[in-house]
């Protein structure tokens, strides 16, 4: 038998001894989606419906393109972990493993997508 004080319990971070991390990290990328999905409507309604030449010469400017890139990648690790908590409470074995490396792999994708189209846009401006 063991006597562990609430401290000592939660310093172990569970059974895979990364929950409180995981957890930790689901917070901050909510709390900063709250401040980036706002600016991110924000800039992206303020061009949307206008020309290719003046959206390029839009997400040519920093703050546009950092708004966006930041949301992308913020919202794709939140969905990520967000995805992985599914994952670990619902499947068990082999299947889990892989559908954890099958997320990982598409999230990190995505991201690297979403970051070469806005690059590809914002240099289009120029040629």
């Amino acid at each position: 038998m063991q006597y562990l004080t609430d401290r000592k319990r939660a310093t172990g971070l569970g059974a895979a001894h990364t929950g409180t991390h995981h957890h930790w990290s689901m917070q901050v990328s909510a709390v900063a989606l709250v401040i980036l999905v706002p600016l991110f409507i924000f800039t992206f309604g303020h061009i949307l419906g206008h020309s290719y030449a003046e959206v390029t010469a839009y997400y040519a400017r920093p703050f546009p393109a950092i708004v966006a890139g930041l949301t992308v990648i913020t919202a794709l690790h939140h969905l990520k972990m967000g995805a992985q908590m599914m994952i670990e409470d619902y499947w068990h074995g082999v299947t889990r493993k892989a559908l954890i490396i099958a997320v990982t792999c598409i999230t990190y994708a995505a991201m690297a997508t979403g970051i070469l189209a806005l690059v590809r846009l914002a240099l289009s401006h120029g040629a």
